[in-house]
């Protein structure tokens, strides 16, 4: 415990039993500028943590819920990019460039487009939380995957971080690459790295970076840490007796393995019992009895190899946690964990045709139906606007200004990741500009971190191809890209698995939510999808 903390407490001790409630918080408000840890993971779904009602080992990040909050609903944006815009910038996606994928399969939509808020990187114009964090005087660090830029001049050294060890683009070979293949494009700092051919393993080679990095900082200086893992995005990559420790856990299927996590997420008080599941939706609806063994052995394997990945990083998490604690820096070092977007239907089948499922050389995905069982019980997956594309687990400990009676509570009201820059500033006491200032989307959830739920007047936009979205309060609308159903309305408040659909019945609160949409989509520069997608029709 550090001083600081010591002395906080021995205080609150000397003070009228009666008001210790408002001590508590008075205590909170006066704690000193953070240090800031950041645990990113890769296209995790809703479900896939033991404190949100997974089967997957996690103790670590579960430890973290126990001393610290959990939130019922928080967003992301729905896919990599979009996402990591803004959490670093507290801004819509498209407002910083990044109004599609920055890949080189997007760049049709971004040509189409032909706006500043479809370009290739994170614009320049919007200063980056490190960039603001550094100005304030905290040491900025970065090791994991950043997805945001992939010349030289947009690295994470060259957006405020004093160190930084990054995989440049969207997705790699936990290894470093194939047995005889290309290695991962990645960079230390401003010079490119190589991953040794043995001996390598991202989600470890990330930690060990964000160690020797938390090694390097200064004792009286506070620090950011960003750690956006790659994990548990594909490939499905992880060692035997890892994905051992799993063996038999899926054998039942998606559809029961689906049922057990509600279950488990009702006792955990996560969700109603009154909470219906969304349908598996078209595609992923097989009835697993029915499915030949080979084929039911082959699916059951992916997601032991998903589950041990996951596993893996919460081990290097604690690791990471157990170095705060080594620093003395634990209690006063706000952590927060967060997914990017839910998990994903994607299935790549790639690497060589013969390599074992899960092997360096062997490239998969889980795939559409246990991507599903991970974003119990929301709808749909990753890029869709629905609840499993957008809703993500979001664990927060802060120990120096926690209230002891919010441990391990679960807080309620909408929050998103753009969030999280404006609150940072404000705890860190940084001083931006008044355009930079005025530039910020998101709002100060500190309260939240404290335990207190937040109310649900606020509106949130979303869109990325065609798949769009808007909450105002309680209300939900959202679309597919050229769904002929249009835009369909839902009440979050009862019905977060989007089961019925009210427009026709609501047509007024329809009405007036697209239109509120439509001025966000011109203020940000959002382009609508039919318009991009009939520039590449006339190609």
């Amino acid at each position: 415990m550090t001083p600081t903390r010591i002395i906080a407490l021995l205080l609150l001790a000397l003070l009228p039993r009666a008001s210790s409630a408002a001590d508590q918080k008075s205590a909170a408000d006066a704690a000193p500028r953070p240090n800031i840890v950041v645990f990113f993971a890769d296209d995790l779904g809703y479900s896939d943590l033991g404190c949100y009602g997974s089967e997957i080992a996690t103790p670590n990040i579960d430890r973290l819920a126990e001393q610290g909050v959990r939130f019922r609903q928080f967003y992301n944006n729905g896919r990599c990019c979009p996402s990591r815009a803004s959490i670093l910038t507290g801004r819509y996606p498209a407002q910083v460039g990044v109004g599609a994928m920055i890949d080189g399969y997007a760049k049709w939509i971004r040509d189409a487009a032909n706006r500043p808020s479809y370009d290739d990187h994170l614009s320049t114009a919007t200063p980056t939380i490190a960039e603001l964090l550094r100005d304030a005087g905290y040491r900025t660090m970065m090791s994991g995957k950043w997805h945001l830029g992939d010349r030289p001049a947009e690295w994470p050294v060259k957006r405020g971080f004093d160190r930084s060890f990054a995989l440049i683009p969207g997705a790699m070979n936990y290894y470093g690459g194939e047995s005889d293949g290309p290695r991962a494009p990645m960079a230390l700092d401003d010079k490119e790295f190589v991953p040794p051919h043995d001996g390598f393993y991202s989600t470890d080679a990330f930690t060990d970076r964000a160690i020797e990095f938390l090694k390097e900082a200064k004792t009286k200086q506070p620090f950011f840490l960003y750690l956006p893992y790659n994990a548990p995005h594909w490939p499905l990559q992880a060692d035997a007796d890892e994905i051992a420790a799993y063996d038999g856990v899926y054998d039942k299927g998606w559809q029961k393995s689906r049922q057990r996590r509600r279950r488990h997420m009702i006792n955990l008080g996560l969700i109603p019992e009154t909470n219906l599941m969304a349908q598996m939706d078209r595609g992923n609806a097989r009835a697993w009895d029915r499915m030949p063994e080979e084929v039911r052995n082959e699916w059951a394997r992916r997601m032991e190899i998903y589950a041990a990945q996951i596993t893996r990083m919460d081990r290097n998490i604690g690791r990471v946690l157990a170095q705060l604690d080594a620093m003395g820096a634990a209690d006063d070092t706000l952590v927060i964990f967060l997914s990017d977007n839910g998990g994903a239907a994607e299935d790549p089948h790639r690497g060589k045709p013969d390599a074992v499922l899960g092997s360096r050389d062997s490239f998969w995905g889980y795939g559409r139906p246990w991507a599903t069982v991970s974003n119990t019980p929301w709808r749909r997956h990753k890029v869709s606007m629905y609840e499993g594309g957008i809703s993500t687990p979001a664990v927060v400990r802060w120990p120096a200004a926690t209230p002891d009676d919010a441990n391990g509570k679960i807080v309620d009201g909408p929050a998103h990741i753009m969030d999280l820059v404006p609150t940072f500033l404000d705890l860190a006491g940084a001083q931006p500009t008044a355009a930079q200032r005025e530039q910020l989307e998101g709002r100060n959830i500190a309260d939240m971190f404290r335990g207190e739920s937040a109310p649900a007047d606020r509106t949130i936009c979303w869109e990325h191809e065609g798949n769009r979205a808007i909450r105002q309060g309680n209300w939900k609308l959202v679309e597919l890209p050229d769904s002929p159903n249009g835009w369909e309305l839902y009440d979050i408040a009862t019905d977060r698995g989007e089961h019925y659909n009210l427009a026709a019945e609501r047509p007024e609160v329809a009405r007036k939510l697209a239109e509120e949409y439509n001025r966000w989509a011109e203020r940000c520069g959002v382009v609508p999808w039919p318009e991009i997608r009939a520039k590449r029709k006339d190609k």
